[in-house]
C-alpha cells in the first residue's frame, strides 16, 4: 500500500469506515500479506524503502538503521509489525505494555480536518503475556523498544514491582530496551525523582533505559527533574505523542507538534543546545539521546523536531493521514539535511559506466529509426525475402493486407525501440551517472529482459541476422555500464510537504505505475501469442484469411510473422519494466528531466501504434482498446505530475 495507492484508493475507502474497523482491516491485511511467501519482498519492492547506510546510528549497544521509529500505540497488538518493518523504520516501539491488559469498548474518533485521532484510553494494550509472545517472534530484525508502565493509578512500591516484572519478562522475550512511562501518576518533582532513583539502571538490566515524558508534563517540572536526575543510568528521553482530549482519552495528531517542540526546547535548555543534524555527523549519538513522537505528518515536521534537538522521531497519526511512504520520505529529508553541507564528489568519467548506457540508448534510437523507415517503405529486408522465397509483389498477391499487417508489427516494434533508447539515455545520464540505486535497478532489469528476448525470435525457427548483429554489438555496452557503480545518496532537495502538488502527484504516479504494469502484461501476452497461436481473431478478420491459408501459400510466412510478434512483445516488456521501476521508485519533486523523459519517451510508441493502425485501416475498437486505455493513463499521468516534477520542492531553512 504505497502512498500512490493509499492516497488515491485506500484512504478514501478506509475513512468511510469506523476507525477501529478501518485500523483492524488495514493491519490484518498488511500482516497477512507479510506472512505469505514473498509477501515482505512485495511490500519492500512496491515502496523501495531500503534506507541509506549514512542514516545508521548507535545508542549504547543498539544500532538503528534510520532515525525513524514506529509508535507502539498505532498497532498495539503487533499485527502488522513484520509488514511495517519494510517501510524504512529504524526501530519499533512496542507498547505501552502493562502487567494486565487495558481494554476499551469505546470508539476511536478520527478527526480528519484536524488530522488527529482521539483514543478513549491512554494505555490500551493486550497485557504482558501477549506482548512477550510477539516480542519473542517479531518477524523482523529491527530493535524492539518496549514502553512499559504500571497499571493506571498505580504508584509507589507497587509501581516499582510491576516495572521490575515487566522488564524481566520482556527482556527475556527479546526486548532491546525500555521506555519507562511512570511520570504521569507522580505528584511533583520529588516523588518522580524518588521513584526514578529506585529503578535499576541499564547496566543492571542489560537493556538501555529511556525516560518517557508525556506531552502534557509541565516543562518547568521537567527541567527541574532533568537537572537533578542521574542521567548516567539512562540512555535518553522520549517525548510522547499525545495530549489529553476533552471528555477523556488522549488526542494524537498534527496539532501535537507545537507541544513537542516546546518540550524539546525545555530539554535542550538542560542538556545544551544543538541540532541533531550536527550530531548525526557521527554514527554514535553521544550522551543522552532524545526522541520525539508528536505531530510528524510530513517530512518537514520531522526536520523541525530534529532541528529543535530530537535525535530520533516516531510516527503514529502521520502514517494514517500521509500514508505508509512517510518513513521513506522522512529518511530522504533527513539524509539531505545530513549531507547538504558536504562537497559533492566529482562525477565519474563518461567511459566508466554510465556513458556506455548512453551509447546503448543512442544505438536503440538509431536502430528504431532505421527499422521504422524500412517498415514504412519496403517492409521486408532482402534476407526476409530470401527466407520466404518471394518478393513483395508475390506476397501482395497472397493477401492484399498481408504486407500492411507485417508493417504494423514492425512499425510498433520500431517505436518501442526508440522509446527504450530515450529511457535508457535519460536514466543513464541523470540517474546512473549519480549512482542512484533505482536507476541501476531499472536499467539492469530492463536490459536483461531485453537481451534475453532475442531468443524469442527463435520460437518458430526463424533466425534474424540483423537482430543478432545488433544484439551482439549492444550487449558489451550493457555489460560495461553495469560495472563498478556503488550506490550514492540523492543530493538534491526532496519533497517535504503533503500539499496539493504532492497529492496530485500521487494520482499521476498511480497512472504511470498502472501503465507500467499494463504494458508489461501486454508485452508478455504479445510474446506468448507470438510463440504459440501467432494471431488473435482481430488480426485474421483484418486480413480476411485463415492460418491454414497462409500456411498453404508459404510455410515460412507464419514463422516470419511470429518472429516479429515475439520480438515486439519482448521489447514492449523491456520498455515497460524501465518505465515501471522509474515510476515506482525514481520520481522526485523538481526533477524536470523525468517529466520530459516520460513525455518524449512515451511518444514514439503511441505515435507508431496509433499511426500505423490508422494508416493501414486496422481500426477494430476492441483491438485498439488496450492502447486507448494506455494512452489515457499516459496523458493523465503527465498532466497530474507536471506541477510536481517541474516545480522545485519547498524547503524551510533554519
Amino acid at each position: 500500500m504505497p502512498d500512490w495507492s493509499y492516497q488515491t484508493i485506500f484512504r478514501p475507502l478506509l475513512f468511510r469506515l469506523p476507525s477501529r474497523l478501518a485500523r483492524e482491516l488495514t493491519l490484518r491485511a498488511m500482516g497477512r500479506l507479510s506472512r505469505l511467501p514473498g509477501g515482505a519482498f512485495v511490500i519492500r519492492t512496491l515502496g523501495h524503502m531500503e534506507p541509506s547506510p549514512l542514516l545508521e546510528s548507535r545508542v549504547t549497544a543498539l544500532t538503528f538503521p534510520t532515525p525513524v521509529g514506529l509508535s507502539g500505540s498505532l498497532d498495539p497488538e503487533g499485527t502488522a509489525h513484520k509488514a511495517m518493518s519494510q517501510f524504512g523504520f529504524g526501530f519499533m516501539e512496542v507498547g505501552p505494555v502493562t502487567v494486565s491488559s487495558v481494554r476499551s469498548g469505546q470508539p476511536i474518533v478520527r478527526e480528519a480536518a484536524a488530522e488527529s485521532i482521539v483514543y478513549p484510553a491512554y494505555a490500551e494494550n493486550p497485557g504482558l503475556k501477549a506482548a512477550a509472545r510477539r516480542i519473542a517472534k517479531p518477524g523482523h530484525t529491527l530493535p524492539q523498544l518496549v514502553r512499559i508502565a504500571p497499571m493506571p493509578g498505580t504508584r509507589g512500591e507497587r509501581a516499582l514491582e510491576e516495572l521490575r516484572l515487566l522488564r524481566a519478562r520482556l527482556a527475556e522475550a527479546g526486548a532491546a530496551g525500555f521506555y519507562i512511562d511512570v511520570l504521569r501518576d507522580c505528584e511533583g518533582t520529588e516523588e518522580a525523582l524518588a521513584l526514578l532513583e529506585r529503578i535499576p539502571g541499564a547496566a543492571e538490566a542489560g537493556r538501555p533505559l529511556f525516560l518517557y515524558v508525556s506531552l502534557d508534563y509541565p516543562n518547568e517540572q521537567l527541567e527541574r527533574l532533568l537537572e537533578r536526575l542521574d542521567r548516567s543510568a539512562w540512555a535518553g528521553i522520549v517525548v510522547g505523542e499525545a495530549l489529553p482530549a476533552a471528555g477523556g482519552g488522549v488526542r494524537i495528531g498534527k496539532a501535537c507538534k507545537a507541544a513537542a517542540l516546546e518540550k524539546l526546547r525545555a530539554i535542550r535548555r538542560v542538556l545544551g543546545p544543538g541540532s541533531s543534524f550536527d550530531r548525526l555527523g557521527s554514527r554514535d549519538v553521544n550522551g543522552f539521546a532524545v526522541k520525539a513522537a508528536g505531530g510528524v505528518h510530513e517530512p518537514q515536521d520531522a526536520v523541525d523536531l530534529m532541528r529543535a534537538g530530537a535525535d530520533y522521531v516516531l510516527l503514529h497519526s502521520g502514517l494514517v493521514y500521509a500514508g505508509p511512504g512517510l518513513p521513506k520520505r522522512v529518511n530522504e529529508a533527513v539524509l539531505y539535511e545530513k549531507i547538504r553541507g558536504e562537497p559533492e564528489p566529482l562525477p565519474p568519467s563518461f567511459w566508466k559506466h554510465w556513458g556506455w548506457m548512453c551509447l546503448l540508448g543512442l544505438g536503440m534510437i538509431f536502430g528504431g529509426i532505421l527499422a521504422w523507415l524500412v517498415a514504412t517503405t519496403t517492409v521486408l529486408l532482402p534476407y526476409d525475402e530470401a527466407y520466404l522465397g518471394m518478393d513483395l509483389e508475390e506476397l501482395s498477391r497472397i493477401n492484399a493486407n498481408l504486407l500492411h499487417f507485417m508493417s504494423h508489427d514492425r512499425i510498433t516494434l520500431a517505436g518501442t525501440m526508440i522509446s527504450i533508447g530515450i529511457l535508457y539515455y535519460q536514466i543513464a545520464a541523470n540517474g546512473l551517472q549519480h549512482g542512484l540505486h533505482w536507476s541501476k535497478t531499472a536499467l539492469a532489469v530492463s536490459g536483461v529482459v531485453g537481451f534475453s528476448s532475442f531468443f524469442l525470435y527463435l520460437g518458430y525457427g526463424y533466425f534474424d541476422p540483423l537482430h543478432a548483429i545488433t544484439a551482439a554489438a549492444l550487449l558489451p555496452m550493457f555489460v560495461l555500464s553495469m560495472r563498478n557503480n556503488p550506490d550514492r545518496p540523492y543530493r538534491k532537495p526532496v519533497n517535504r510537504r503533503n500539499d496539493r502538488v504532492w497529492r496530485l502527484a500521487m494520482w499521476g504516479q498511480l497512472c504511470f505505475v498502472v501503465l507500467g504494469f499494463a504494458l508489461a502484461a501486454g508485452g508478455i501476452t504479445i510474446a506468448v501469442v507470438g510463440m504459440t497461436q501467432v494471431f488473435v481473431p482481430e488480426d485474421l478478420a483484418f486480413m480476411q484469411v485463415t492460418p491454414a491459408e497462409l500456411e498453404a501459400a508459404n510455410p515460412h510466412l507464419i514463422p516470419l510473422i511470429a518472429h516479429d510478434r515475439a520480438g515486439f512483445g519482448g521489447a514492449l516488456l523491456s520498455d515497460a519494466l524501465a518505465l515501471l521501476i522509474m515510476a515506482l521508485w525514481g520520481l522526485q519533486q523538481g526533477e524536470r528531466w523525468q517529466w520530459k523523459t516520460l513525455l518524449v519517451g512515451g511518444a514514439p510508441g503511441f505515435i507508431a501504434g496509433f499511426g500505423v493502425h490508422l494508416g493501414i485501416g486496422y481500426t477494430d475498437f476492441w483491438h485498439l482498446l488496450p492502447a486507448l486505455f494506455a494512452l489515457a493513463l499516459y496523458v493523465a499521468g503527465l498532466i497530474l505530475l507536471y506541477p510536481y516534477l517541474m516545480r522545485s520542492p519547498q524547503t524551510q531553512d533554519a
